[in-house]
């Protein structure tokens, strides 16, 4: 951002609607990178990846109409299909599995629980048998060092929200301030990783749309878990948690996992060397 845009235009004390965006991305920044950093480990297990994407297209099919222009939960799961290259004969096989009435019938479950550091953190899955993921999810908590809670006990460190997100060609992060502001998205947060756009969960189809409208189809576009903060970890407990979330991606039952932590740019840098 240039230094012209950075000064105030109303008197002193006030800040621009410009300058006090800019100030919520930079303060997003950190926290996005290490979402990113989170992401690209996941997108590294493509087999297993390509299983629940195609999981959760059935189950939004089934749970709503099979056509995505009317079924935004199913228009979500085919954009992130879509974002790691999964086939349109795949997608479209998801989806009639849907239909045919043989599909599974899967659960949606949540679990909650703190990690090496107490790091908060939040697993969604989806399950033809809650004792057998219930049991395997403890046991990963419990042998990384964490533990369980009850219901509630970690969402209230978290909000829900609608994440766009862009890659960095899409633009600069002004032009994706611009874009943000003129979507109606609460938040736009710009980095090497690329841009993310939050939203409220109300206001998320109608965001999406109008950016994709002005930006083309976004790389990921879902309702997240938003860490309200980030709790810092040192490289020790870092390591640890790394083996707790991996476990947890690495189940067939679980969707999804969100994570209060920062690390270290040292520590994600080992890690994704590893």
């Amino acid at each position: 951002m240039s230094a012209a845009a950075l000064e105030p235009v109303l008197a002193p004390g006030y800040l621009t609607l410009k300058i006090k965006a800019w100030v919520r991305v930079m303060a997003g920044h950190s926290q996005f990178k290490n979402i990113m950093f989170r992401k690209n480990r996941q997108d590294a297990q493509k087999s297993k990846l390509f299983s629940k994407l195609s999981r959760e297209i059935t189950v939004s099919a089934k749970l709503g109409m099979p056509d995505p222009t009317h079924n935004p939960r199913l228009r979500a799961a085919i954009i992130a299909a879509k974002a790691q290259s999964m086939g349109k004969d795949v997608i479209e096989r998801a989806i009639r599995k849907a239909l045919g009435g043989d599909a599974e019938n899967y659960e949606e479950v949540r679990y909650e629980g703190f990690g090496p550091g107490r790091v908060a953190i939040i697993v969604e899955a989806l399950t033809d048998n809650r004792n057998r993921t219930a049991a395997d999810v403890r046991a990963a908590f419990s042998k990384y060092g964490g533990a369980l809670g009850e219901n509630g006990s970690v969402t209230f460190m978290f909000t829900r929200m609608g994440s766009i997100t862009y890659p960095g060609s899409a633009g600069s992060a002004d032009d994706m301030l611009e874009a943000a502001i003129e979507a109606g998205a609460e938040e736009s947060i710009s980095g090497s990783e690329g841009h993310e756009f939050l939203s409220r969960v109300e206001d998320f189809a109608a965001v999406r749309d109008a950016l994709e409208a002005k930006l083309g189809p976004p790389q990921g576009a879902k309702i997240v878990w938003r860490p309200n903060n980030t709790v810092p970890v040192s490289d020790a407990a870092g390591e640890t948690l790394s083996k707790l979330l991996d476990a947890l991606d690495d189940h067939d039952d679980i969707q999804n996992v969100y994570a209060n932590y920062e690390m270290s740019d040292s520590l994600m840098e080992k890690l994704s060397a590893a």
